[in-house]
């Protein structure tokens, strides 16, 4: 039993973290943010820049499980000569679904994360925190970063709170399907089916 439960429990997270490369993968760059930085004009020092990305900056993503939300990021540039270092910090909420009963729900999400930039042909980098730009670049576009960051800091499983009740918030018609689901799914095999329990006694009565 507890050897079914584990191997369940592994199945989900394999499946939530293809969920999530499904979520990343799924770019479409029409979004109305502009996230772009050009660097060229930039002298060696620190930047600030600032971004409030909203509906319209994850709904380019096209992705119907989180195309709405709020998050604010903060990000600090540090520029050199031939590197350039970000700083990224955000908070705010995304709008997805309840892993329970599929309704929308407002997921928090907040991190901070770093990213070197590095000029040159060799784009060959073990370290995800590091990419490479040709020496003949002169801006960068900071969404598809920033996109992945809410979608890495978002739970991995989202539900709806509990009330005070002690019951969950969903949607109620789904939670009696979800509670006839599970009541049939739990119930043992050998439990003898009352019709048949009570042809028996009336057989027994006959006797």
């Amino acid at each position: 039993m507890e050897k079914n439960k584990k191997n369940v429990e592994k199945s989900f997270y394999i499946k939530k973290s293809l969920y999530l490369c499904k979520l990343i993968k799924c770019v479409k760059m029409d979004r109305k943010v502009d996230t772009r930085i050009q660097f060229s004009g930039l002298k060696p020092g620190t930047y600030e820049f600032s971004y409030e990305l909203d509906g319209e900056f994850f709904k380019g993503f096209e992705n119907a499980e989180l195309s709405d939300g709020r998050v604010d990021f903060e990000v600090k540039l540090e520029r050199k000569e031939r590197l350039m270092m970000f700083d990224f910090r955000f908070k705010g909420e995304v709008e997805t679904v309840c892993d329970r009963c599929l309704g929308p729900l407002t997921v928090e999400v907040e991190g901070e994360e770093t990213l070197c930039v590095k000029f040159g042909e060799d784009s060959r980098s073990e370290d995800e925190n590091v990419v490479f730009l040709p020496e003949s670049a002169y801006e960068i576009d900071l969404g598809q970063n920033m996109y992945e960051y809410v979608v890495v800091a978002m739970p991995m499983v989202h539900y709806h709170p509990t009330g005070e009740d002690g019951k969950p918030m969903c949607d109620p018609e789904m939670l009696k399907y979800i509670g006839t689901e599970e009541e049939s799914q739990e119930k043992p095999a050998d439990v003898a089916d009352p019709r048949w329990e009570a042809l028996k006694a009336l057989k027994d009565e006959n006797k």
